[in-house]
């Protein structure tokens, strides 16, 4: 009888258990245990032999593991250092494996050769904070996730829609978007409480995030209810330079940022000369 895949249930439960691990909620920790979803990931993010591709929160080293197999280059950044033993067990004997304990929201992304592929399974946490960062650096040319459902509603929804907010808004300027398909509940262990979603982020050549207008963005989406101009306001910016800015670009000021379209954004970092 062949053993357990490694994405098995019981060989994530027999691994912790041997480490004296137990999954923790308030770093997301929910493993993936379905392989025909670990080989739909892989897919969805064209991952070739030539690739080089960064992972973030590899857990026990089971998505990471999929993604070597494809013989392609793996950096993957870990922030939860009690995992060193389970992912020496899972990932030491990877020669195309690099395992980095650090956390990814300071993880220097300097050496990355552009073209890289980003892919991980994000929790929620961190999901928007991760992915704002790993889409300004300009050096991927392809993101696939899996993350909350709700975050996948977030990074999909265009101008005027519920879902729609600051991530939705750095996507829609810099990217594409994508659901591949929204996951159960029981394809993790321990199973999370919500659904997930692999989404696919495919950024647009040439078109990378100007931190003027990220600071535009936080700012005019930062209250869902209040006006554009009240949002503005709250942001530090004074009564006559929010004033001529909206009158420059044609807005009256009384507008939700979250209906406006897209273009207004850049418009209103030039006319603000946020730096």
């Amino acid at each position: 009888m062949n053993p357990d895949p490694l994405y098995s249930p019981r060989v994530v439960r027999d691994l912790l258990e041997r480490h004296g691990l137990k999954p923790t909620r308030s770093l997301g920790q929910n493993f993936l245990v379905d392989g025909n979803l670990l080989r739909l990931i892989v897919a969805s993010a064209c991952v070739t032999p030539d690739s080089t591709v960064l992972e973030v929160g590899p857990g026990l080293g089971v998505l990471t593991a999929a993604i070597a197999a494809t013989g392609a280059r793996v950096t993957t950044v870990e922030k939860d250092v009690r995992l060193a033993p389970a992912l020496l067990e899972t990932l030491g004997r990877l020669d195309n494996v690099k395992v980095i304990f650090e956390d990814a929201l300071s993880f220097d992304l300097s050496d990355l050769p552009a073209g890289s592929i980003f892919v991980s399974n994000l929790p929620y946490y961190v999901s928007t904070a991760i992915l704002t960062r790993m889409l300004a650096c300009g050096k991927f040319s392809r993101l696939t996730v899996l993350v909350q459902r709700e975050v996948a509603d977030r990074l999909t929804a265009k101008p005027g829609q519920p879902a729609f907010g600051f991530l939705s808004a750095i996507v829609g300027l810099t990217a594409t978007a994508k659901r591949v398909r929204d996951v159960p509940r029981n394809a993790f262990w321990p199973a999370p409480t919500v659904t997930s979603s692999i989404v696919t982020v495919t950024p647009t050549p040439g078109k990378t995030l100007d931190p003027a207008v990220t600071a535009i963005l936080e700012a005019a989406l930062h209250h869902r209810r209040k006006t554009l101009r009240n949002n503005l306001a709250l942001a530090g910016f004074t009564p006559e330079r929010v004033a001529a800015a909206l009158q420059a670009v044609r807005l009256t000021g009384d507008e939700r940022a979250e209906t406006l379209p897209l273009a207004v954004y850049p418009q209103l970092a030039e006319q603000l000369r946020v730096d």
